[in-house]
């Protein structure tokens, strides 16, 4: 089994429906009669996509919108706040039913500011004088009578002083001399004391006081008659049991439902043939699906969302099944993952399972569910399976998203899947998204690879060692360009090479006529 393709070379000036150029998109592409998992895996590392048969790779520094490869690392990836919103939703969705169809977009998470921490202190300190007039009650009343008694002697006191100082006074005005003495006057407002109130607390005594609430909170039987937390040790208290744990995506998607559960919802993988029972019954609907989405979402008329460009389209695939020993128990290839919902298939995820990735292929989905975002459901679910093969086969550990172009903001969304990686145009290693956007803010394209030494490691370095398909027969591109003699045909096989690698030159079958 080897890879057979058709090289059409550099097309140039035609309408990208990204930015609405007219003659801005350049690409090269090549027509696959069929292709290898494993030759896929390789292109797809170097650039390329598919689209049906055809397979095609931007030329990143021409083209108006550089289209860059992008994959996600499941096994390192948390959902975001917005995406636990989704699967929440989708939750409340099949449990009771109807939701509200209003905003559909992503809310972003609110930032915490200086003025809610202030306000939850200000709420700690509320809740720990509550507490403490609840549970020290008697103490504070007695505090109180005692600070009144103090208060009442205290302005006696302060009225001999007052009497005294009026006669020392008067003494001086008949020329006696007289000692200095400290003459007390009232506290003025808002200075000193207010003694009909009691006594402010040392900031230790409330930190103490706060601390012995706590633990009464996580020990409510430790109370002796009187409403008073008994002292136990630190040591002899019960560990404060651990609240609030992330949950993970699969705890989030596969939440038990009740019951009596409102709605039904299952996922099926169904390999992309004709030969398969299940695709065969379902592609009546499934097309009936794709046609009802492309004319809602991308405004297509009838003629260009037909039988024929649907199966061209997603239902065409170069690539062969394979079923490896070792290999996920689906196997290898095309498949389409069809969402049904109460027996109703309501979106269908094309995607391809590779050696080591589950690549995205396209998704169309019922417009009258575009409340539940099934474009964000779906990829949570493909990032989820990917996990999940990963744990038959090790080496399938990544989620190929398509391309990322940060020049089309619609587009940016892809980036919000983090941990993610972009790869390099120029020397095509993998590198982390948050290292490539500055660059990508100043222009839109960029080699990532920030060593100027590096280069394309897995360039073609010996273009006769070429297969070229001539004749029904197999040969070397050095044979080849001996029996052809061709000079002109040189140029296209050579940028073909370079574009490709070395090793899928020598694997793949250049075919030629």
């Amino acid at each position: 089994m080897a890879s057979v393709v058709e090289y059409k070379g550099l097309k140039a000036g035609y309408h990208c429906g990204y930015c609405d150029s007219e003659e801005g998109k350049a690409s090269c592409g090549m027509w696959a009669h069929s292709m290898t998992v494993q030759d896929y895996q390789d292109l797809i590392d170097r650039g390329w996509r598919r689209s049906g048969k055809y397979v095609y790779k931007p030329v990143m520094d021409k083209t108006c919108c550089p289209q860059y490869t992008i994959r996600c690392q499941p096994l390192q990836f948390q959902p975001s706040k917005s995406h636990k919103k989704v699967l929440k939703k989708m939750l409340k969705f099949l449990a009771k039913g109807e939701i509200s169809k209003g905003n559909c977009e992503d809310e972003p998470m609110e930032p915490l500011t200086e003025d809610a921490v202030a306000g939850d202190v200000a709420l700690i300190n509320k809740l720990d004088i509550q507490c403490d007039l609840k549970r020290l009650g008697e103490n504070l009343k007695e505090s109180l009578a005692r600070e009144e008694k103090k208060g009442k002697s205290a302005k006696k006191e302060e009225s001999n002083e007052l009497i005294q100082s009026q006669d020392k006074r008067a003494k001086l005005g008949s020329g006696e001399p007289s000692p200095s003495v400290a003459v007390h006057t009232a506290p003025k407002p808002g200075k000193g004391a207010d003694l009909s109130k009691p006594p402010c607390r040392k900031a230790k005594e409330i930190r103490k006081e706060r601390k012995r609430l706590k633990l009464m909170q996580q020990n409510p039987t430790g109370e002796c008659e009187g409403g008073q937390a008994q002292r136990e040790p630190l040591s002899l208290l019960p560990p404060k049991a651990k609240s609030n744990q992330p949950k993970s995506l699969e705890d989030l998607i596969f939440e038990p439902l009740p019951e009596d559960a409102s709605h039904k919802l299952e996922v099926r993988l169904v390999p992309v043939s004709f030969e398969d029972p299940e695709f065969k019954s379902s592609f009546s609907q499934s097309l009936s699906l794709y046609v009802k989405y492309q004319m809602a979402i991308h405004q297509d008329s009838p003629d260009e969302c037909g039988k024929t460009e649907f199966t061209r389209f997603l239902c065409s695939s170069p690539l062969e099944a394979e079923n490896p020993p070792g290999g996920p128990d689906c196997g290898y290839g095309s498949f389409h993952q069809q969402y049904w919902l109460d027996g109703k298939i309501i979106a269908v995820g094309v995607i391809d399972i590779l050696p080591y990735c589950v690549s995205s292929v396209y998704l169309y989905y019922d417009p009258d569910y575009s409340f539940l975002s099934l474009g964000v459901y779906s990829a949570l679910r493909e990032i989820a399976f990917t996990k999940q093969l990963h744990e038959k086969t090790p080496q399938l550990s990544y989620y190929y998203m398509g391309f990322y172009i940060h020049s089309c903001p619609k587009m940016r969304y892809k980036g919000h899947y983090r941990p993610s990686d972009l790869l390099c145009p120029e020397t095509y290693v993998w590198v982390p998204i948050e290292q490539c956007l500055p660059a990508l803010e100043n222009s839109k394209y960029c080699r990532f690879n920030q060593d100027p030494e590096a280069v394309d490691e897995g360039r073609s370095r010996k273009p006769d060692r070429l297969q070229v398909f001539y004749k029904k027969a197999i040969m070397p591109y050095g044979v080849y360009k001996k029996q052809r003699r061709d000079p002109g045909e040189e140029a296209a096989v050579l940028q073909y090479a370079s574009l490709v690698g070395q090793a899928c030159a020598e694997r793949m079958l250049l075919f030629r006529n």
